[in-house]
């Protein structure tokens, strides 16, 4: 399985979208509070340049917000 990192606040929408795509598909991912977490926060700005959250990061290739088709590609599933 990939290695999977979203970067997400807990009032955010799309964060949850995809975090119940991600279980509902069986990916294991790991989750960074980037409202609590100040260095984790900066990771994600350096890495997009940009405070938006959900930040997906799969195998380093970024996506931005929820794009289940693009997930779907990245992680190689239905």
């Amino acid at each position: 399985m990939k290695n999977v990192t979203i970067y997400s606040t807990p009032t955010c929408h799309f964060c949850h979208m995809a975090k119940d795509f991600f279980d509902e598909k069986g990916v294991t991912y790991t989750e960074y509070n980037v409202a609590e977490d100040a260095e984790k926060r900066a990771e994600m700005v350096e890495k997009t340049n940009q405070m938006g959250v959900p930040v997906i990061d799969v195998e380093g290739e970024i996506v931005i917000g929820f794009n289940e088709a693009k997930l779907k590609e990245l992680i190689g599933i239905e």
